[in-house]
């Protein structure tokens, strides 16, 4: 046991050092001008590079996602429906759709569904 504990302090100990020395040696330089400037041909840029994030749209995103892995998650449950008992299949089901409906009522009521505001 103290020789397990030994060794994981050892190992902890050198992966600092490691760490320390790469951050030490590193000689990445971040206020370059040129480096942090985007590229056109060599050309100073016309307009600003960072385009102002749409916050909505990334929910929007975030929205599709969350229900592509629950149909995801649905498709095998389709798939066992013979295999399982039903009284159990249905139970586990209907409490899935009832989490997504709810779910979907809260973006609704949020006001997370319309595209426009």
């Amino acid at each position: 046991m103290i020789l397990l504990l030994l060794l994981s302090i050892i190992i902890i100990i050198i992966s600092n050092i490691m760490m320390m020395m790469s951050i030490i040696l590193s000689k990445k330089s971040n206020l370059d001008r040129e480096k942090c400037s985007p590229f056109e041909c060599g050309f100073d840029p016309k307009s600003l590079s960072r385009i102002p994030f749409s916050l909505h749209f990334f929910l929007i995103t975030v929205i599709f996602l969350i229900f592509d892995i629950e149909i995801a998650l649905i498709f095998p449950m389709i798939l066992t429906m013979n295999i399982n008992n039903l009284i159990i299949w249905y139970k586990v089901i209907f409490f899935f759709i009832i989490i997504l409906i709810l779910g979907l009522y809260h973006e609704w009521n949020q006001n997370m569904l319309n595209w426009t505001n």
